[in-house]
């Protein structure tokens, strides 16, 4: 498996272990055995490039966010604070957000790119402007962004 993000979040998870910081030593072992988790599934073990390794990484971060909703919903509030903070963990290895103004540019930009005039047109739209945006697009602001450029 070769990839520099895998690199860092094993030496970072050293570095952790080191200073005896338990937090960030679970949080970071369990993304580190999700993505070598992804290149085990199947019969034959992957090689997983950059792209892949992002990919676990914002998965993780998704699943620790809904998880952080529904123990507030369910008036858990101090496990959905740990479900919040490691996803910050996680997050620290992705690529940076685009802002609110980059995704309504990107969003312009595809609707023009692809015609597109109405809702019946979202899933061309969708499909373009996730190619542009790769993981540095949250996709439900992304598909709020679209449905809004086309309805109105």
């Amino acid at each position: 498996m070769s990839s520099t993000t895998l690199d860092r979040l094993t030496a970072d998870l050293t570095t952790a272990m080191k200073a005896r910081d338990a937090f960030r030593t679970g949080t970071l072992r369990q993304v580190v055995a999700a993505v070598r988790g992804e290149a085990k599934a199947g019969p034959v073990e992957k090689d997983l490039g950059e792209d892949d390794v992002l990919r676990v990484l914002a998965r993780e971060v998704k699943k620790r966010r809904e998880s952080a909703e529904i123990y507030t919903g369910a008036g858990a509030d101090d496990r959905a604070a740990n479900e919040s903070a490691e996803a910050d963990v996680i997050e620290e290895y992705l690529p940076k957000q685009l802002s609110d103004d980059e995704l309504a540019a990107l969003v312009r930009d595809a609707v023009a790119a692809t015609g597109a005039t109405t809702l019946r047109d979202m899933g061309a739209v969708m499909k373009e402007a996730t190619a542009r945006a790769g993981l540095s697009a949250d996709g439900k602001k992304l598909s709020a962004l679209v449905r809004t450029a086309l309805a109105g």
